[in-house]
């Protein structure tokens, strides 16, 4: 009898790959960034499946109000299994189900880049806070800050043409730090300013580098068949070598830009 393998969702996916990968290294930054202290009410923008949320709650302690928000149900019911201490949300930067004033920090890791509207996200976020309160926002560094990932872009780029290599790009479109700065400005935040931290990217093998990027719906997801991606499987051994250390280990840089603000009283 055949038993048709049943396919994991991407947020379970996202969680188990990502979040070691690359993610889970930036919550205690951004917490950190955004002054996080103990008994603080704070607000975690674009939540996925709580990375940056558990690290502020871990600062915030039991006194602490810390609320994750998230558009997408499936990152929520993730999250939701891993802390019954945190409020989880659903809900959209755009249009925050919150009144004025009500948060001491709003933090939020690589989801700007794919707001609908990234301007009336972030202004969303400012009124949210409290004056006095501190904003930081990360988002992905230049994908040419980035070795490994530049590698693999031009190598889609050259197997299956721009139109793939770009989906691959999406997160990296908010990777220059005036750019970044404008699209601040734009949401009438004054003062912002933009720093880049380094960070490090890291897989088991090149094989579950290729697979991660694959089932992410954000880039990959649902664009390669099964042909075209044992092909990019087998040519990315060749492309992605330099960054495999004599384990097969794959690690390379990856910087994070952070907006940070702060609400005047």
């Amino acid at each position: 009898m055949n038993v048709m393998k049943r396919e994991r969702p991407p947020a379970e996916i996202y969680d188990e790959k990502f979040v070691p990968a690359l993610f889970g290294q930036w919550g205690p930054v951004v917490s950190n960034v955004a002054g996080v202290a103990p008994g603080q009410a704070v607000l975690d923008v674009a939540c996925g499946t709580g990375a940056l949320t558990l690290a502020a709650a871990a600062v915030a302690g039991p006194d602490g109000c810390v609320v994750g928000l998230d558009a997408n149900p499936e990152m929520l019911a993730v999250a939701r299994r891993k802390s019954a201490d945190i409020d989880w949300r659903a809900g959209v930067a755009e249009n925050l189900p919150f009144d004025d004033a009500s948060f001491d920090a709003v933090i939020s890791q690589f989801g700007l880049m794919f707001f609908d509207d990234r301007p009336r996200a972030l202004s969303e976020m400012m009124r949210v806070l409290k004056p006095g309160g501190r904003l930081a926002v990360a988002v992905c560094g230049a994908l040419e800050r980035s070795p490994g990932y530049a590698a693999f872009a031009t190598l889609l780029d050259r197997l299956f043409g721009e139109e793939v290599g770009n989906a691959f790009r999406a997160p990296f479109v908010l990777g220059d730090a005036d750019d970044l700065g404008r699209t601040a400005a734009a949401a009438g935040i004054e003062g912002a300013s933009v720093e880049e931290r380094n960070g490090t990217v890291r897989f088991q093998t090149i094989a579950e580098l290729v697979a991660t990027e694959r089932a992410c719906v954000w880039t990959l997801g649902g664009i390669l068949d099964q042909d075209q991606f044992d092909l990019l499987l087998r040519e990315s051994e060749e492309a992605l070598r330099p960054f495999a250390d004599n384990d097969g280990i794959v690690s390379f840089d990856m910087p994070a830009l952070i907006l940070m603000a702060h609400k005047m009283g």
